[in-house]
């Protein structure tokens, strides 16, 4: 069933709507391109057990269910594909506004965070049967407390009072036209990479061993970060071996 005719639920309020996405799984209710949104979550989930928090009625909290085709190795590719997918359509919405993609799954507008991807996948044996794809967006949101002085929304970024519901439409149909065209991953990787943020540019990151400052020079398709240090070797790390710090 092509995923326009798949319904979008809309709750006022959830612990997580990848939560509610899972639990459809499970009872075998799950659709490709199924759309969940909340109005408000509780247990919004983020990147490596951490919580994404949201304003209710100002940030948009969308899990859409997909049956993913590319192979079970390909994770990384069809999580590039989703964050370009989301990337282009903001683009086009907000023209002229910087927006980028961080590693691995931020939406960077006028180089702040605006929103996060958390993709979880359900596998069977060897067979990648569901991806459920999460998104916190910042949308109208005016501004942000002194202690998250990274953070943005479409409104603090560019002034425009987007229309909640034109914006959750369009990235849904961003995201599934582009998972349903059957990019390669190859191309899906130079799609992702062409948006990274500060791709080419030195960055401060830390590990075990205290802060320390090297060169983005792109992702890997195995979903590593591929950096050049100031002695001028080349090393690459996954997400969560070590930390983008924010100057």
């Amino acid at each position: 069933m092509p995923f326009h005719d798949q319904p979008i639920i809309e709750l006022d309020i959830a612990d997580s709507t990848n939560n509610y996405a899972m639990q459809l799984i499970d009872a075998d209710k799950a659709q490709h391109g199924l759309t969940i949104t909340a109005h408000s979550q509780t247990g919004g989930k983020g990147q490596r057990g951490k919580t994404w928090t949201d304003a209710p009625g100002q940030s948009l909290s969308m899990s859409i269910i997909a049956m993913p085709t590319l192979p079970i190795h390909d994770q990384f590719s069809f999580n590039a594909a989703v964050a370009v997918a989301i990337a282009n359509v903001l683009r086009k919405l907000y023209d002229n506004t910087p927006i980028h993609i961080k590693w691995p799954n931020d939406i960077i507008v006028n180089d702040k965070k605006a929103g996060g991807i958390l993709i979880e996948n359900v596998l069977r044996g060897s067979r990648w049967m569901y991806a459920i794809i999460g998104l916190g967006l910042n949308v109208k949101q005016a501004g942000f407390p002194p202690e998250l002085p990274f953070a943005t929304s479409l409104f603090a970024a560019t002034g425009q009072d987007g229309d909640m519901a034109i914006i959750r439409d369009k990235i849904r149909g961003g995201i599934m036209a582009h998972i349903d065209a059957l990019v390669p991953a190859e191309s899906n990787m130079k799609l992702y990479n062409d948006a990274l943020y500060k791709r080419g540019q030195k960055q401060q990151f830390s590990d075990n061993r205290g802060k320390w400052t090297a060169t983005i020079i792109g992702v890997l398709p195995n979903g590593a970060i591929e950096l050049q240090h100031e002695d001028g070797k080349m090393a690459s790390y996954y997400h969560g071996q070590i930390m983008w710090e924010w100057e």
